[in-house]
């Protein structure tokens, strides 16, 4: 897709040659303006989820190796806890069994601690309970901006489409191609719109289509 500078000149060349010409090309021109206008808001829109989905997704990776380091430190813990039981089982006198057991009570606390802490990290938690969570809750984050930002790309496709529309509507003389072209932008408008209030709906009716026809074919 071309970048946001390029469209925006592409709306202003047609936009000038709507305006040479008669009355129903100035009103082109007007629905050109337009929508380069909404053209320029769903890029900006796009570019902001596509940032937002990159760094959930980079927060999502450390905290997922944070959770691989501390319970790599909790599986160490746990194992050295059961060796040390069996030391305690065969420990010649109660000095050294004591000992042992205090070990033994101290690791057992360290890998509880390592499996959940919610005090830790501001209160987020660093236990691995609570970083495989975490590194969940970002996921879904994630994807949330990607279905966002899928939605604004289709809404600056539509765009795209609806000035090109406009553009030969000036050039061919042919006023259907203007109506073509305000169909074209209120289905942007409605993409876009979804981005905000539905970003998960083009994607969950795709799986519901998908889901009804893999299931009415398994029937045969």
């Amino acid at each position: 897709m071309a970048g946001a500078h390029e469209n925006l000149e592409t709306a202003e060349h047609a936009q000038h040659a709507a305006h040479e010409g008669g009355r129903d090309n100035k009103k082109i021109a007007l629905v050109i303006s337009v929508l380069a206008l909404f053209l320029a808001f769903s890029e900006t829109f796009g570019k902001s989820a596509q940032t937002a989905a990159l760094n959930a997704q980079i927060e999502a990776s450390n905290l997922w190796n944070f959770f691989q380091a501390k319970n790599i430190r909790r599986t160490l813990t746990i194992v050295a806890s059961e060796s040390a039981k069996i030391d305690l089982a065969t420990a010649p006198d109660e000095t050294r069994k004591t000992l042992i057991a205090k070990q033994i009570e101290q690791w057992d606390k360290t890998a509880a601690r390592y499996r959940s802490e919610p005090e830790a990290g501001g209160g987020k938690g660093e236990g691995t309970q609570e970083l495989s969570r975490r590194a969940q809750e970002m996921e879904k984050a994630r994807d949330l901006e990607l279905n966002k930002y899928h939605n604004f790309e289709f809404a600056s496709a539509a765009f795209q489409i609806g000035i090109v529309l406009c553009s030969a509507a000036v050039i061919t003389g042919i006023v259907a191609l203007a109506y073509g072209a305000l169909a074209v932008g209120l289905l942007g408008v409605v993409f876009m719109t979804t981005g905000f209030v539905m970003p998960t709906f083009p994607h969950d009716l795709l799986h519901f289509v998908e889901g009804f026809f893999g299931g009415g074919g398994g029937h045969h």
